[in-house]
């Protein structure tokens, strides 16, 4: 896999109702495997802001963390059949979110990496509902990258 990449991140909350849609982003990123872990580096701009949100993500085997920086501040670790507890910091506030992880999974292909992950989301101790997120990352050309 190359080091420039495309992102394709796809979230969904199930119990939204049979009208829910899923929401995706595209995303151009770094990517690089480092020991038994992979790492994706990529920044994202907040609708109404600036400065940019830097963002890590670092997956290996039944395990994914997601590290956000800037405009919004979080650790979040999505381990196979754990709960984790984190404080989201946004420009708003401090939310509490609990990550309750059913799975997390991906698989390495010539030129792609798929991952995926399915939690239940709470928010300061109370079930919010129950997620799932899809990222493809695939090699990024040179003039596929928008302006």
């Amino acid at each position: 896999m190359t080091k420039e990449v495309m992102l394709s991140i796809r979230g969904l909350q199930f119990e939204q109702g049979p009208d829910s849609e899923e929401i995706e982003t595209i995303q151009w990123g770094q990517y690089y495997k480092k020991n038994d872990a992979h790492y994706v580096m990529y920044d994202e701009l907040m609708e109404g802001f600036d400065e940019p949100i830097h963002n890590v993500i670092k997956f290996r085997e039944h395990e994914m963390s997601l590290t956000r920086r800037g405009l919004v501040n979080v650790y979040m670790v999505f381990e196979e059949k754990k709960k984790n507890v984190t404080n989201y910091l946004t420009p708003y506030g401090s939310i509490l979110v609990g990550l309750d992880t059913n799975s997390v999974y991906w698989e390495e292909g010539e030129e792609e990496i798929t991952l995926g992950v399915e939690y239940a989301l709470e928010l300061n101790y109370e079930y919010l509902t129950d997620c799932r997120i899809r990222i493809r990352i695939r090699p990024g050309a040179e003039g596929e990258r928008a302006s």
